[in-house]
């Protein structure tokens, strides 16, 4: 079963509340499931320190664009960035303690569904 089908059949969320705080399993783990309306975009959001890395993938019903970013004072600082992408995967080495946020847009003109998993 693919990330997004396993993630959608455990946990379907809509993206009503389109910030979402990352709260970590006792596996290490978080994992989300979302619809993003048309025009609008979901991302989920938490503190971390320097020195972590966290592993992080996506799956994405329709093609979205992707970041993950921190404010840093006026500035937004982009560790990755994507355009109307389906899916990806990598491993995030946090060089700040900052709030780091996972966001997806979505541009196409119906709701398109979206599953993240982060582990730490």
């Amino acid at each position: 079963m693919s990330l997004l089908a396993a993630a959608l059949a455990s946990s379907p969320v809509a993206a009503k509340d389109h910030i979402v705080d990352i709260v970590w399993g006792a596996d290490g783990a978080f994992r989300h499931a979302a619809a993003v309306a048309p025009g609008k975009f979901v991302e989920v959001c938490g503190k971390f320190r320097a020195g972590e890395k966290v592993a992080w993938e996506f799956e994405a019903a329709e093609a979205m664009d992707f970041n993950i970013h921190y404010h840093a004072g006026k500035d937004t600082v982009f560790p990755a960035k994507l355009a109307q992408t389906l899916r990806a995967r990598d491993t995030l080495a946090v060089t700040a303690a900052e709030d780091y946020c996972w966001m997806w847009t979505n541009k196409n003109p119906a709701p398109a569904q979206v599953s993240v998993s982060l582990k730490r």
